[in-house]
């Protein structure tokens, strides 16, 4: 028969040898220690922290408004501000290293001294990974769902505000929380990021040191607002970077997504009356005025070439005004109050302490929802099943059978890929188109009508379905997502993704080889959705599927293409398809798996 190999016959050379077997590494994942979370007072009024932390009192309705809180956003960017930055400093006389050492005997010791290291351009961070690469960033520990069986966001990132004057230690603070609470996928979201842009004129003054960047006019709170709130409801956002160098955004804007905390750090934090309405915690750093002049001091020397006289006049004439102003009033705001910022470790236990609890709060258990709902229903229209000729039955008894070498199961596995792709492709969209051919006749064809096609693999098993789609899709742009099962949990759990830019005007061509629950296909369903892409831009491609995967997946994202070469019946207590095709990751790498496999997913590659 044309295409089928056969034992008699001798194995032609392929273009490419097959994949070279990733090594299986199992999950690190560190369960953190039982907290134990302080109960709560019977009122507010009668919590009486250590001396180290203050905690106002909350009255029952709210406060009213201090006179310098922010209750309406300026017309434009180009309202009047006077004198020279705070925030920022620009380069002015050369500092002399007697003026830097005059300032080691003033300045506070907390912990080893670093050398401090330049900042021009404004910084988003997010927690160390354990695992890095030159192409990947992988966490040990990965992001449980977000959202419930119906596929939509059940719980809400929890923000953290932290407010305090210029170099108060606001940054250290919230290193310092995210290194404690040991959870991945934390932001950390700096307000410096989000000044406007100004106008020519306004350019100008901050060449001359006439803009008052410690304003509340000088921030973009519209855009601060959005943005925070596009991450709350755990959906992708990008992040302006500012240079303070030219005083202005650079082209290039960061994206973050994935947050389960968020920590959002400024010396205007609390002075929205509507950005105040998204914080769930909100922290005041209280640093001496003493220290944060000598910290200012230190910076603007050793980091901007500035010599002491300078930043004395800066400081009296534009920062403390402003922090007498517009800062200290929102420390009645706060509810927690930090002394002495970073050397105040009693306050951010207890900070820790909360933000856990409130985690523990929002688990969810999506795989165990799943495999208890939608059972016995009629299989969803928007199914398509490559129809079973007795090429794709032959194919599928050879891969299905254990007796299979692992030459011949990656062949013949490689054949299916190819046929569902190319069965997949029908579904596109497209339109009618007249060419010419060389005969000098018009010929009536068609063309496909969208922007552009995106292939998603989920990692490990999906990524063997790439080379099948680039052979048929001239320049298909790949992207991955990385989602793990947890072994205590039994939940899925995001790990890692890379996405090409602007997906979201894209038909995006979902791959993973095989789906028993439905959970890690719905997780990565999810991901699209919250970078923009449409429901019915997605297509779920899979070599084989169970009912309860199908079910799960349509009930969820009805608008949701589901192709595949096979459906099967059931899915046994170990979230196994039966009769299924065994752990494919594991068949095709030719790696062992653990006794605690599922279809869904396959452990960590590298």
């Amino acid at each position: 028969m044309l295409g089928w190999r056969t034992s008699a016959s001798p194995a032609p050379p392929t273009s490419s040898p097959p994949p070279a077997a990733p090594t299986r590494a199992h999950n690190a994942h560190r369960t953190p220690p039982h907290l134990c979370v302080p109960a709560a007072p019977a009122h507010p009024r009668t919590l009486r922290a250590p001396p180290a932390l203050q905690v106002p009192e909350i009255p029952a309705a709210a406060p009213p408004l201090p006179a310098p809180f922010r209750t309406s956003r300026p017309a434009s960017p180009g309202s009047a501000m006077a004198a020279a930055p705070a925030a920022e400093g620009a380069p002015a006389a050369d500092a002399s290293n007697s003026s830097v050492e005059s300032l080691d005997r003033l300045y506070p010791a907390v912990g080893s001294s670093k050398p401090p290291r330049k900042r021009t351009t404004s910084q988003c961070k997010s927690e160390p990974p354990l695992l890095r690469t030159s192409k990947r960033t992988i966490y040990t520990a990965g992001r449980p769902p977000w959202y419930n069986e119906h596929g939509t966001q059940s719980k809400e990132a929890f923000v953290i505000g932290l407010g305090g004057g210029s170099a108060s230690g606001k940054t250290t603070v919230a290193t310092m929380i995210i290194e404690a609470l040991d959870v991945p996928w934390v932001v950390l979201l700096s307000m410096d990021s989000f000044y406007k842009v100004l106008t020519k004129q306004q350019q100008e003054q901050a060449a001359n040191n006439d803009f008052n960047f410690d304003h509340p006019d000088a921030f973009d709170f519209d855009l601060i607002i959005a943005t925070l709130k596009k991450l709350k409801q755990g959906k992708s956002v990008k992040i302006p970077i500012y240079d303070f160098t030219t005083h202005s955004r650079k082209k290039e804007w960061k994206t973050l997504y994935g947050a389960n905390v968020i920590i959002f750090e400024g010396i205007m934090a609390f002075a929205d009356k509507e950005l105040l309405k998204l914080l769930d915690l909100k922290i005041f750093v209280d640093t001496d005025s003493d220290i944060r002049l000598v910290r200012r001091l230190r910076r603007d020397i050793s980091e901007r070439g500035r010599d002491i006289e300078g930043v004395i006049k800066q400081y009296n004439k534009f920062v403390k005004p402003a922090f007498d102003q517009y800062i200290q009033p929102t420390m009645r705001l706060a509810d927690i109050v930090v002394p002495r910022g970073s050397g105040n470790t009693v306050a951010i236990d207890l900070i820790v302490q909360h933000v856990h609890s409130q985690l523990e709060e929002r688990e969810l258990s999506v795989r165990a929802a799943l495999a208890s709902a939608h059972q016995y229903h009629p299989l969803p229209q928007t199914l398509s099943v490559l129809k079973s000729t007795p090429q794709v039955r032959g194919m599928h008894t050879i891969i299905r059978n254990k007796e299979t070498s692992r030459d011949e199961f990656i062949f013949y596995s490689k054949r299916l890929m190819r046929l569902l792709i190319e069965h997949a492709l029908s579904f596109l969209p497209f339109q009618s188109c007249t060419v010419q051919t060389p005969q000098g006749q018009d010929y009536e064809g068609r063309t496909y009508s969208g922007k552009q096609i995106t292939g998603v693999s989920i990692l490990r098993a999906g990524e063997t379905m790439e080379p099948a789609l680039r052979a048929v899709c001239k320049d298909v742009r790949i992207g991955t997502i990385l989602i793990q099962t947890n072994c205590n949990t039994g939940e899925p759990e995001l790990h890692y993704l890379r996405l090409p830019k602007d997906i979201s005007e894209d038909h995006v061509i979902l791959m993973d080889c095989t789906v028993s629950t439905g959970a890690a296909a719905m997780m990565a369903v999810r991901v699209l959705l919250d970078h923009d892409v449409p429901e019915d831009k997605i297509f779920l491609l899979s070599l084989l599927m169970a009912e309860m995967g199908v079910h799960s997946v349509a009930y969820a994202f009805p608008r949701v293409k589901i192709i595949t070469t096979a459906v099967d019946k059931k899915v046994n207590d170990l979230f196994r398809i039966i009769p299924g095709i065994g752990n494919f990751g594991d068949r095709y790498f030719g790696t062992d798996a653990p006794p605690d496999w599922s279809d869904d997913e396959d452990a960590l590659s590298t």
